[in-house]
């Protein structure tokens, strides 16, 4: 920002009495003042601020351009209201005070906060808008209270010493709050109206003027007067910004989500030729003899056929659950085994399947040897009530036949 040398000239009339502005016309300005002083000194470490009055017997500087914000503070709410208003003369008390600066360089602006009507005659008002213009001070005006009693002269008086757009007339009505309109105005955002902005004067009426052309209003803060709020507020927004973009994203329909690629079905393993049972034989040693045509043939098939073979015991009869159990445990007891042809198997004459059958039966028969094979099953339950009532039922007929072969004898 640019330097400045700025005196606020505050209207301390009988005027400012008045409550149309909450809580006084008097306490408004003083905010109003509070707000101007703190933002020119914020804008650039080495700008000044003056304080002086209009009213009472004679304008009178309270204090002198200084960068003592507790002075400042001090004179403005030390302002006591007397008399009326000398527009013009404080003006030129203004002026000399700004001529014996201390700081020589930078700009100088003179803020008149006007709340009571204006006596002085359009030529005396004249007269003295033509000296600061020669001398490349800006004015800046604010008007309350009496703003259709003093719009014409006011407007007069800035055009007089408007230079590139260094000057600029606020007019506030009766109900809003002197501060919130200043807040977004060219008089306290730089670059919007003084030291060559791009607002004209004009008359904002009370509503917020617009953002000082990229100087951070977006949160309505102004980032030169409160750095870390509007560092805050931006941040803030960020993050609400990046959770709704993320809410958002997981509300989307599956369909719009990338779908996952879908599993290749695994081939079914081609069931084995079952054997011709052997003649004469009863349906234990049939089923025994069916049990170990297909371990012997099971090495064969893919592994994904066990484990889909493994629930279908939910579903079929008690037999096949017990040519499973049987043909998983020859899997695993001879995993390296080489399969054997079925058809071969199947056309044998009777008397071989015959020999073969007591042999396997033998095997089946014995109750320690099937429990152990059961038990080293994965998922094979060998206390199952199913289990067990089959493997009863092959041990009774075993000693029904064992019975029958002895009374035979």
């Amino acid at each position: 920002m640019p330097l400045e040398t700025t005196m606020i000239c505050v209207d301390n009339s009988e005027w400012m009495r008045n409550g149309d502005y909450s809580p006084s016309r008097m306490e408004a300005m003083q905010d109003s003042a509070n707000l101007i002083s703190s933002a020119k000194m914020q804008s650039n470490p080495e700008n000044t601020c003056g304080i002086m009055s209009l009213a009472g017997r004679n304008p009178e500087l309270l204090v002198s351009p200084t960068d003592d914000m507790g002075k400042i503070m001090t004179s403005i709410h030390e302002v006591k209201l007397f008399g009326r208003i000398s527009f013009a003369d404080g003006v030129q008390v203004a002026y000399l005070a700004l001529k014996h600066r201390r700081n020589k360089n930078g700009g100088q602006r003179i803020v008149l906060l006007v709340g009571s009507p204006v006596t002085d005659e359009p030529q005396a008002l004249k007269k003295v808008a033509g000296n600061l213009r020669k001398n490349n001070i800006a004015v800046d005006v604010v008007s309350i209270g009496e703003v259709e009693e003093n719009r014409e002269k006011l407007e007069n008086f800035v055009k007089a010493v408007e230079k590139d757009g260094n000057s600029n007339l606020v007019t506030i009505p009766a109900g809003c709050t002197p501060s919130d309109v200043l807040i977004s105005s060219p008089i306290v955002n730089e670059g919007m109206g003084g030291g060559g902005g791009d607002f004209p004067t004009g008359d904002f009426g009370g509503q917020a003027a617009p953002p000082a052309g990229g100087a951070g209003s977006d949160f309505g803060v102004d980032p030169n007067m409160d750095p870390e709020l509007a560092m805050a507020l931006r941040v803030s927004m960020e993050e609400e910004r990046a959770r709704q973009e993320q809410e958002s994203a997981s509300a989307a329909p599956p369909e719009a989500l990338d779908a996952p690629e879908p599993l290749e079905p695994v081939p079914e393993a081609e069931p084995a030729q079952e054997p011709a049972p052997a003649a004469g034989g009863d349906d234990d040693e049939a089923l025994l003899q069916q049990a170990l045509a297909l371990s012997m043939n099971d090495d064969q098939a893919d592994g994904a056929a066990t484990t889909e073979a493994s629930p279908a015991m939910d579903t079929e009869g008690l037999d096949e659950e017990m040519q499973m159990a049987l043909q998983m445990s020859m899997q695993l007891d001879e995993p390296a085994q080489t399969p054997q042809p079925t058809e071969p198997a199947a056309e044998a004459p009777p008397a071989a399947a015959a020999e073969a059958a007591p042999a396997g039966a033998a095997a089946g028969y014995d109750p320690s040897f099937v429990n152990s094979l059961l038990a080293s099953l994965p998922g094979v339950d060998p206390s199952d009530p199913r289990i067990q009532m089959a493997l009863a039922q092959i041990q009774a007929k075993q000693d029904a036949e064992k019975k029958d072969q002895e009374d035979k004898k």
